[in-house]
């Protein structure tokens, strides 16, 4: 049958980032067929055939290694030659395969708790699209028997391959273009939870001569959303700063392609705000973000060109690489969670950074770090370059996306009357403007923001507020999750 009606029958649809869904769900026999039909959808346009290589890798979630094997048993039943990268950074897995000319996949259910998993599919030189994922859907896959028992697991005996090295490039790439002293003189917390990318993250403020200290390691998996920090992360950077001990402190997502940095008082920096920091270090002459990043980014008039998107790296992806079609360049790239995506090469000083389509986690903190440093300064001085927009986002979690978007559509059908009854008009005034790029987008007449969107890969409803001031941002954000929560029920 179609991988649609895979996806339908088994509730493992495409998300934002790739196909995602609870782990019980994701069987051997329902990963194996995805690949299947990955891999068909490639052989139609000339990324696939008996004989290519297809690198593969996995976060640290406890079901990864079993969807890592039911995808290399796929990729070998259609003849391909699975290269296991063991378990890496995603940008370190896209690194190698986009370098290389082949398919990727990564096995990664990204910041979300670890009862669901995904798989992300890339094509030889680049992420996935919108389009691509419409035309795997309707690639017939019919899985051979004798592979799986009943109740849908592998009943062979199949081997991942040994691990090919790729993290050695990965570290180059920031070794040979900031240098070997980029990051002499400081001291930084790696918060390590159980992030993928948790060691060689060690591996690489050492290379760039910092000084790093391991923190708060894992052996559970503990889903850190760069977009919604949680409270007890919010604790711990606090207390980590207390001890004057660092200059600041780095953590990743699961899957370690979204940064969250934390300045030396333990305050963790938005990942739109840290993508405007790199943006400017990296020298961007066009800048691609979606719809709900901050607004600082055109007011702070750095750059000569600005695109807005829609929520996910595709739609970034495709916005960014036609400006640089366009002959905007540098371009570049990030996400509000503070992936950060380069569409085009950047020259500095006589040294090249390899463009990379896809999120990184790496290098906005270090731009940031780095940006601070050449200004003999911290990050929390860095910060005050930029005008004082201040973003904030949360989600209401078990909210199914059926019943968000009812509600939202709702929302646009009314928008007067519901911003009203929900209390927004008293709060900021009247709807000035409606943006509905993703989801719902309002500006009201005193020049807030407060922007309403089901999550593309998980059963939430986020919510994004933008202010002059932080407190007020926070105070604007507690009171739209109260009322949206009880209006969304």
């Amino acid at each position: 049958m179609k991988i649609s009606e895979w996806m339908s029958q088994s509730g493992v649809a495409f998300g934002t980032s790739g196909a995602r869904g609870l782990v019980v769900s994701m069987t051997d026999a329902v990963c194996f067929a995805y690949t299947v039909g990955y891999l068909k959808y490639l052989q139609t346009v000339g990324e696939f055939s008996a004989g290519t290589s297809v690198a593969i890798a996995g976060d640290l979630r406890p079901s990864s290694p079993r969807i890592l094997q039911a995808c290399a048993a796929a990729i070998t039943w259609m003849q391909g030659k699975p290269v296991f990268c063991g378990f890496v950074p995603t940008p370190a897995l896209s690194l190698y395969a986009f370098s290389n000319g082949i398919p990727s996949l990564m096995v990664t259910g990204s910041h979300i708790p670890d009862d669901r998993n995904g798989i992300k599919f890339n094509r030889a030189y680049g992420e996935f699209l919108k389009c691509d994922e419409s035309a795997m859907r309707m690639q017939e896959v019919v899985i051979p028997e004798g592979w799986f028992n009943f109740e849908n697991n592998l009943s062979i005996d199949f081997k991942l391959p040994p691990i090919k090295n790729v993290l050695n490039v990965y570290i180059d790439r920031y070794c040979n273009f900031f240098g070997a002293h980029a990051l002499s003189g400081l001291t930084l917390g790696v918060y390590q939870h159980s992030a993928v990318g948790r060691d060689v993250m060690v591996t690489i403020i050492e290379a760039l001569g910092g000084k790093a200290v391991p923190l708060a390691r894992s052996d559970v998996f503990v889903s850190v959303d760069t977009e919604a920090v949680r409270e007890e992360d919010i604790v711990l950077a606090h207390e980590w700063a207390k001890t004057g001990s660092y200059d600041a402190i780095l953590t990743t997502d699961g899957d370690s392609d979204r940064p969250l940095l934390a300045d030396q008082q333990g305050n963790w920096i938005r990942g739109d705000i840290l993508g405007i920091l790199a943006a400017k270090k990296l020298g961007a002459a066009v800048v691609t973000t979606p719809v709900s990043s901050n607004t600082a980014l055109e007011t702070s008039g750095y750059f000569p060109a600005v695109r807005r998107t829609q929520i996910g790296s595709p739609f970034v992806v495709s916005a960014m690489t036609a400006a640089a079609a366009e002959g905007f360049l540098p371009s570049v790239g990030y996400e509000a969670n503070g992936g950060f995506l380069l569409a085009s090469d950047i020259v500095q000083d006589g040294k090249t950074l390899q463009s990379l389509p896809t999120r990184d986690a790496v290098l906005p903190m270090l731009c940031a770090l780095i940006a601070a440093k050449d200004r003999k300064s911290n990050l929390k001085e860095l910060l005050t370059i930029l005008p004082p927009r201040f973003t904030v986002s949360n989600r209401l979690k078990n909210i199914p996306t059926e019943r968000s978007m009812q509600r939202i559509q709702s929302f646009r059908e009314n928008i007067s009357g519901v911003a009203d009854a929900l209390g927004f008009v008293c709060c900021c005034g009247s709807v000035v403007t409606v943006d509905e790029i993703d989801g719902l987008r309002l500006t009201f007449q005193n020049g807030e923001i407060i922007h309403l969107r089901p999550s593309g890969n998980a059963p939430e409803l986020r919510l994004y507020v933008e202010a002059g001031n932080q407190g007020r941002a926070e105070e604007l954000l507690d009171f739209c999750l109260k009322s949206v929560e009880k209006w969304i029920k």
